[in-house]
């Protein structure tokens, strides 16, 4: 994203002076957790909201996680989800993501304006950057689909690699893993940061928020992060699961482990 498109945004974005931001991750067309994270970010008094990707994918709800989306934030940037809609990337899916893929993708078309839906999703941006902020989906070194999971912190060629591109802090989701790892340090994840909150220190940073979605760390909540002056702060908000994974199981076309998964975290 251009500077100059940066700042027609700047209220949703850290470190301009506008009050804190929240940044979300990995939807994956879960309206219920979705409208969830939505409302838990209104009730912490913030306007400014930044997604990540992956809105749609997996889940049962595509074109109203979407449409709530776009309404809601102002910044969107491209996951590998939505890339592989336009057939781009789904070869390395495995079956179960690349029939959801399919499936979505037909969802979309059934809309009315779904042409106008399936182009706005494939053409998103990669990543933008804001100052020494940088906001990517996959990780700095691969902004779409490259994983950055917690055992890559001690992989110390792969983190030079993707701290040569991270000025002073980075923004990413995809492995759905929230937690933080400085350059030379280990991941940590958020119930090992002092109140589930990380100042930004003199060592560049990368900070996972985690997924709305699909979490996989063992906890079911949805998580998000809240970004004001030099400090992210995790919020893991509650969902009706249970009901989410119904939408899906009542899809035959999704796998049923896309919605069994929901309900444990994983």
């Amino acid at each position: 994203m251009s500077d100059d498109a940066a700042a027609r945004v700047g209220r949703c974005l850290p470190g301009r002076g506008e009050g804190p931001c929240a940044v979300i991750s990995d939807i994956h067309s879960n309206l219920l957790a979705l409208e969830s994270v939505l409302a838990d970010i209104e009730a912490q008094g913030i306007d400014g909201v930044c997604c990540l990707g992956d809105i749609v994918g997996y889940g049962a709800r595509p074109v109203e996680c979407w449409r709530a989306v776009k309404e809601r934030c102002p910044v969107i940037i491209i996951g590998n989800h939505e890339q592989a809609l336009s057939a781009k990337g789904v070869s390395r899916f495995h079956p179960r993501a690349r029939a959801a893929i399919e499936w979505t993708r037909a969802r979309i078309f059934r809309e009315e304006d779904g042409e106008g839906i399936f182009n706005s999703l494939v053409s998103l941006p990669i990543g933008f950057t804001c100052g020494e902020r940088l906001f990517v989906h996959g990780s700095p070194a691969g902004p779409t689909m490259d994983y950055l999971l917690p055992r890559d912190a001690f992989d110390s060629e792969r983190m030079s690699r993707e701290f040569e591109k991270v000025d002073r802090v980075a923004f990413n989701g995809h492995s759905h893993i929230p937690g933080v790892v400085e350059r030379g340090g280990a991941f940590v994840p958020p119930d090992g940061l002092a109140g589930a909150s990380y100042a930004f220190g003199p060592r560049p940073a990368i900070i996972n928020v985690g997924s709305v979605g699909q979490p996989r760390d063992g906890n079911p909540k949805s998580c998000y992060v809240i970004v004001e002056d030099n400090r992210v702060r995790y919020r893991r908000v509650a969902y009706d699961a249970d009901k989410a994974a119904k939408e899906i199981l009542a899809e035959p076309e999704l796998d049923p482990f896309l919605g069994y998964r929901l309900l444990e975290g994983r």
